[in-house]
């Protein structure tokens, strides 16, 4: 006699669109943030508290980088576009996780923001 085989636990369950409106919207320039901060203060979810902890370290990344390059005099100044692709690739990675639901971390540092801001947002 065989023991009947249990499936294996669900995934967590689908996202709604509502659910990761304040996320996709934290991507989307300063004011974006902004409005994803108002909206997530009258419906917290997960997601939302995640991309926009990932969002705002990816914001004061790009300040402080573009100040740190700016100092630096011609090497600097000649390194800001690239920055500045560079932080625009990052923020669509997060933006294409935030449409599909994940809580997928951003290169580099994204793991570091949700330690570093682990207490926003909450």
């Amino acid at each position: 006699m065989s023991t009947p085989e249990t499936p294996p636990p669900a995934a967590s369950a689908p996202r709604t669109g509502e659910d990761c409106t304040v996320a996709i919207l934290a991507y989307i320039t300063l004011i974006g943030f902004i409005v994803a901060l108002v909206m997530f203060s009258s419906n917290k979810t997960a997601i939302g508290a995640y991309h926009l902890r990932q969002a705002l370290g990816l914001m004061l990344t790009a300040f402080a980088g573009y100040v740190i390059l700016a100092v630096i005099p011609v090497i600097g100044w000649l390194l800001m576009p690239l920055f500045g692709l560079l932080i625009l690739v990052f923020a669509i990675i997060g933006l294409i996780a935030a449409a599909n639901g994940q809580q997928k971390p951003l290169p580099l540092f994204g793991e570091k923001y949700q330690q570093w801001f682990r207490n926003a947002f909450i």
